[in-house]
């Protein structure tokens, strides 16, 4: 197990990238294995959850070869190509892997088993299980079903209507990658936007897909074909660089080749209204996807209330906008955002915990948190990541500005999406060290 220490840092300049967005990440290996002909990936993020997703297809008779230069190819089997892994399939810390796969998996002509390590096997599943079953799907797992492991016989779908009760990719993509297999329609209505990457991809590889507000629907019978996809940087990642420019003093940082899909850029439009220097420069489409360049100075940032549909557009990157919180005049209040203690951990507990630790006044409401800000946090030298990486990379980031600097425990997870988070700030001249404990 390792553990970071951060020292507070000047200024931080320069041009930097960060790795390939996870969500669209995933979603090429799923939809180029079940394509016809080879898709080429681009700029695919190599972190734990993504190689998880990967791992599970080999196991299924997917040919995925790695090249030195990053580049992927995956030799699709077509829509009913797969085969019956011979083991249970391992997403590791990964859901968007479990539940995208148990709604693909519903509709195959085999038994599959899917599991995850101690964090996963912790969170709910139902919010899957529960519309693929009134598919038709049959699935068991602990807890009537909302615990993995999951222990899925495929079986005849049929499609349907589902006015889900909330905002989830995850939900919306498992029950449209299922819809793909069902006998009619499929249609999913949302109270608010999620994130449509699976929606743009599935057109992008050839599907028809109707998209209308909140509610998007797709015909059986589709065929997918191989295509060339170029990843681009993931915003989530970005958004610990662009936080730590806003609250180090005299800094100005450029992030190149990021993904700016209008269903993930609520993390810009809070920092924004905060009073951050953010502009998006650049613009053009690639893969199907918005990408621009993202250029953010140092700015004296004030307190607001974030709630309502802007926080499904936010939702990961909630807990480096508590960092940014910290450090701004004024009280900031989080709501709205109960889906925060569902994630790789409780992240409004966790974050409520480490800000206190390091000197921030906050605190933990049911859907979110109170921050005041206004006084520099002084820093801590016995900050847990809680086996997250979204908590370990806040806090991190926190440290760059803290009076005496933070160190974090129990940083490994950082890995399952952004490896290399740390040889990027050392490249930007950041005191940084690790320990191996």
């Amino acid at each position: 197990m390792k553990s970071i220490t951060i020292k507070k840092t000047q200024s931080l300049k320069g041009e930097i990238t960060v790795p390939g967005d996870k969500s669209i990440s995933h979603r090429a290996i799923m939809l180029g294995s079940i394509a016809e002909g080879d898709t080429t990936i681009r700029g695919l993020l190599k972190g734990e959850d993504n190689m998880a997703t990967l791992k599970a297809f080999r196991q299924m008779g997917v040919r995925i070869d790695e090249h030195e230069n990053g580049m992927v190819v995956i030799q699709g089997k077509g829509l009913h190509g797969l085969k019956e892994p011979e083991d249970f399939i391992d997403a590791g810390n990964s859901g968007t892997t479990m539940r995208l796969l148990t709604g693909l998996l519903s509709g195959q002509e085999f038994f599959s088993v899917l599991t995850g390590d101690q964090y996963l096997r912790k969170r709910p599943m139902k919010r899957v299980v529960e519309p693929l079953s009134l598919m038709g799907a049959r699935i068991f797992g602990r807890e009537n079903g909302n615990k993995a492991p999951l222990a899925i016989v495929g079986s005849k779908l049929k499609g349907m209507t589902y006015n889900s009760p909330l905002a989830s990719a995850q939900v919306k993509s498992a029950i449209l990658m299922a819809g793909l297999y069902a006998d009619g329609g499929t249609t999913v209505i949302e109270p608010t936007l999620s994130r449509d990457h699976t929606e743009r991809m599935l057109a992008y590889f050839g599907a028809e897909v109707k998209r209308n507000g909140t509610t998007v629907s797709i015909k059986v019978g589709q065929k997918l074909v191989g295509k060339e996809i170029e990843v681009p940087g993931d915003i989530s990642s970005a958004a610990f660089f662009m936080v730590a420019a806003l609250i180090t003093e005299d800094s100005e940082l450029l992030i190149k080749n990021v993904g700016i899909n209008p269903a993930r850029i609520g993390i810009i439009d809070i920092l924004e209204k905060m009073g951050g220097q953010v502009k998006i420069l650049d613009k053009r489409e690639v893969s199907g996807e918005p990408v621009g360049d993202i250029l953010v100075k140092s700015s004296k940032l004030k307190g607001i209330e974030i709630k309502g549909d802007i926080i499904p557009r936010a939702i990961d990157e909630l807990p480096v906008i508590a960092v940014a919180a910290a450090f701004a005049d004024g009280v900031t209040e989080i709501k709205d955002a109960q889906e925060l203690r569902v994630k790789e951990t409780d992240r409004i507990a966790a974050m409520t915990s480490e800000l206190r630790g390091i000197g921030v006044t906050v605190s933990d409401l049911p859907d979110g948190m109170k921050i005041e800000g206004g006084k520099r946090p002084i820093g801590n030298d016995s900050c847990t990541s809680w086996g997250d990486h979204r908590i370990a990379m806040s806090m991190i980031i926190a440290g760059l500005a803290s009076e005496r600097g933070i160190t974090i425990s129990n940083t490994d997870c950082i890995d399952t999406s952004f490896p290399g988070f740390v040889q990027i700030l050392k490249n930007l001249g950041c005191r940084i060290s690790e320990l191996q404990e």
